[in-house]
């Protein structure tokens, strides 16, 4: 009998020669992906679109829980010492929902906002004498009465600063509605023998916006406006007492005076008429 003929199987060896990469069009694709034309026509792309331009490039940019800035952190992670036109693309995409999810809040990206700080008048002293239990139980009721009011009026809490907290608004009037309200709620708050009064300050400009976070001059007004109001008062700065109108009753505050507020800055202690 015969014995088989022995077989042999070059298919796959021929199907994995086949599919060896082209090293030259791998190179050509290197090239055309780190080309510094295309890179600089990428990031002018990223800035004529809505967002932070410069999303994912610095830790600031992406900080958060949003879903886009964890994945803006992970991109800008894995190709940080390899920047290509791909990692522009995918970094402008998260850029563009980024800002379109800042946006379903009502707060626009690029614009005019309405900056406001609160904080407790006297807080810090009563904290000492009455004990860090005591001072938790106060700032949970607190912010029960005083958030629910910025969000109930379009606006948007960006950070709580102890006693005190910021937040955005699209517009004064929401602002001013929601320290109204926040005041009125913080009526019923009492913890061993305090009573929180709130003091506000309020500006309108265009600050910028970070990740989650606002900076600029703009920012710094409204802070120092703010520390310059009595308990239970709301200072604003001229451009916020003209967009209300006659909405408010304005009272000039003539010798208001604070680091890093311009000198030409006019304050005025509004209420709603």
């Amino acid at each position: 009998m015969s014995e088989p003929d022995e077989k042999t199987d070059e298919g796959p060896e021929v199907a994995a020669e086949g599919a060896e990469a082209d090293p030259t069009a791998e190179s050509k694709t290197a090239k055309i992906a780190t080309d510094p034309r295309l890179l600089a026509a990428a990031k002018a792309i990223r800035k004529a679109l809505p967002g932070d331009s410069s999303f994912g490039d610095d830790p600031l940019s992406t900080a958060g829980e949003k879903s886009s800035q964890q994945l803006g952190r992970r991109l800008s992670e894995a190709t940080a010492e390899r920047p290509s036109v791909l990692r522009e693309a995918g970094l402008t995409a998260l850029q563009v929902w980024d800002a379109i999810g800042q946006g379903a809040g009502r707060i626009p990206v690029k614009a005019d906002l309405t900056i406001l700080f609160t904080d407790l008048v006297e807080f810090s002293n009563w904290s000492m004498k009455a004990g860090d239990a005591a001072a938790v139980d106060l700032l949970r009721k607190v912010s029960q009465a005083i958030e629910p009011p910025v969000s109930e009026n379009m606006g948007k809490v960006v950070k709580r600063l102890g006693d005190g907290m910021m937040a955005v608004f699209a517009d004064p009037s929401d602002a001013l509605a929601a320290v109204n309200e926040a005041q009125s709620r913080l009526e019923a708050v009492e913890v061993s023998g305090y009573r929180p009064m709130l003091r506000a300050g309020m500006h309108v400009g265009r600050p910028e916006r970070v990740g989650d976070d606002y900076f600029g001059v703009d920012v710094n007004i409204a802070a120092r406006v703010a520390e310059a109001a009595t308990g239970g008062e709301v200072l604003a700065t001229e451009k916020v007492v003209d967009e209300l109108g006659d909405s408010v009753k304005a009272k000039r505050k003539r010798m208001f005076r604070a680091k890093g507020v311009p000198t030409e800055t006019k304050v005025f202690s509004i209420r709603i008429d």
